[in-house]
C-alpha cells in the first residue's frame, strides 16, 4: 500500500524539507518542518497553500510512481494507493476501482478534533479543500462505512478487495 499522507510526513523529515524553509521561513527545526508553524503560514492564505503545494506535490507524485513501478515489476495482482485528495487532484482516473472511507459528519468531526492541535478554523480549511463526502460516494465504486469498529470495517475491505481481483482493468 501506498499512504500519501505517509509520504508528505517522511518529506517533512526529510526530501522538502529545505525548499519549506526557503519558502516559509521559520517553518522548520531541528531539520524537519514544524507542521504546527506551517499550517499557521498557509492555513488561510490560498497563494501560500499552492506554494507549498507546487514543492509537495511532485515529490509526492515522484514517491507513487515509483511505487507503482516496483510493484508492476514484481506482478502485483492489485496496489492500493492511500490518497486523501483523490477525487481534489484527478487521480481517480488512474484507478481502476476508487474505494472511499466514509462516516457521518458527527463522527468525522469527533474522531478529526481527537487530534492534536485541531481547531475550528483548521477543521473548516479541511473540510473547504475536499470533495462532500456525498460526491465522494457517488463517485465511488465501493464504499467502506468506518461508523462501526476496525473490525467491521477490514471485513468490508476484505471483501472489496475480493471483489476488485475479479475486476477488469478499466484504467484511461
Amino acid at each position: 500500500m501506498h499512504d500519501s499522507d505517509a509520504v508528505v510526513h517522511t518529506l517533512y523529515e526529510g526530501e522538502a524539507v529545505a525548499a519549506i524553509e526557503q519558502a516559509f521561513p521559520g517553518s522548520t527545526s531541528a531539520g524537519k518542518v514544524d507542521r504546527t508553524k506551517l499550517a499557521a503560514r498557509v492555513l488561510n492564505d490560498a497563494k501560500a497553500l499552492a506554494q507549498l503545494e507546487a514543492i509537495v506535490h511532485p515529490l509526492v507524485s515522484k514517491a507513487r510512481d515509483k511505487f507503482l513501478t516496483e510493484q508492476a515489476a514484481r506482478g502485483a495482482a492489485i496496489v492500493v494507493i492511500d490518497v486523501p485528495l483523490l477525487f481534489e487532484t484527478g487521480l481517480e482516473r488512474c484507478c481502476d476501482a476508487v474505494v472511499v472511507v466514509s462516516t457521518s459528519a458527527e463522527l468525522q468531526r469527533r474522531r478529526v478534533f481527537e487530534r492534536p492541535g485541531m481547531t475550528e478554523e483548521k477543521f473548516a480549511a479541511i473540510l473547504a479543500k475536499q470533495t462532500p463526502d456525498a460526491e465522494k460516494r457517488r463517485r465511488a465504486d465501493f464504499i467502506v462505512d468506518s461508523s462501526h469498529d476496525f473490525e467491521h470495517a477490514r471485513v468490508q475491505v476484505r471483501d472489496i478487495l475480493r471483489s476488485v481481483a475479479k475486476m477488469q482493468p478499466r484504467r484511461h
